[in-house]
């Protein structure tokens, strides 16, 4: 991702990256080792995102937006917004009542968080994204205070009623992604859609 951004030139296409991580804690370039509460044996990485501390693992989908901003008119509060609405969008399609918060972003349903984002954005372009808690073990959540939140607790799509594959679950969360995000005609595409998704494992 960060190659891609220092590379990019005007004629470089936005690509969104579907994709599952191994067990890993990642500390935004704002997060405090305090919220760190015993991470065990899971790697700690500091990445270059915005926010606190999160986790990621197998059965998580994550979702990375590599896009021009000024080429889509995007400021970075509607791009957070854009990928709220579509993951609040695609939950709403198995009737699973969810919505964002301007205070602390991210995707929630009964107070509980199902979704993070944290992006950064650099030379007008974004990068890293959205996770979403498809069908994970939410354990190592109890090990930090989830996106510097003491308390926090953690949903996950199929606890809500929602399927339990990770790459279902990109499937359907990719048109509503695209729309968010103003790429109307690549919805009409579905071979743009294949492509997005190609490298996200059948589970």
């Amino acid at each position: 991702m960060q190659q891609r951004t220092d590379e990019a030139t005007s004629a470089t296409p936005d690509e969104i990256w579907f994709l599952e991580h191994p067990p890993v804690f990642t500390m935004g370039m704002n997060a405090k080792a305090e919220h760190l509460l015993a991470v065990g044996a899971i790697p700690v990485v500091n990445i270059d995102r915005g926010g606190q501390v999160t986790y990621h693992g197998p059965g998580q989908l994550v979702v990375y937006p590599l896009l021009d901003l000024g080429r889509h008119g995007l400021g970075v509060r509607q791009l957070v917004e854009g990928i709220e609405r579509a993951v609040i969008d695609m939950l709403g399609s198995w009737q699973i009542e969810a919505y964002g918060s301007r205070d602390a972003p991210g995707v929630y349903v009964a107070a509980r968080k199902v979704a993070s984002v944290g992006l950064r954005i650099r030379r007008g372009r974004s990068y890293h994204g959205l996770a979403v808690n498809v069908a994970m073990d939410l354990e190592p959540f109890a090990r930090i205070n989830p996106c510097g939140y003491a308390g926090l607790q953690m949903t996950q799509v199929s606890e809500l009623g929602g399927p339990a594959s990770v790459k279902e679950v990109a499937e359907a969360l990719a048109p509503h992604l695209l729309r968010a995000l103003g790429f109307g005609q690549a919805i009409e595409d579905q071979s743009a859609t294949s492509t997005l998704l190609q490298d996200v494992s059948s589970r």
